[in-house]
């Protein structure tokens, strides 16, 4: 039951980003966006990543291969459209 708990918040955390990226990568907009601060929820993902595959947990290691995924893709777009 437990998992379903992690299941449920990793599925809610990742899908939140995909209008964001959606955005950046139609619009080619990234001037309102941080760099700094998408590195740093960036490498955070990464740490939150490890620290899943550390602890075997099935949630936090999808949760954070994808939103990785979208925030690197984030990070991506804001220094490919300068």
């Amino acid at each position: 039951m437990i998992d379903l708990l992690g299941y449920a918040a990793a599925l809610l955390g990742t899908l939140c980003w995909i209008p964001q990226v959606l955005k950046v990568w139609k619009t080619r907009q990234t001037k309102d966006l941080s760099l700094s601060t998408n590195l740093m929820l960036f490498t955070t993902m990464s740490l939150w990543l490890i620290y899943g595959i550390a602890i075997n947990s099935p949630p936090l290691i999808a949760a954070n291969i994808l939103s990785a995924i979208f925030v690197g893709s984030i990070v991506s777009a804001k220094l490919f459209f300068k």
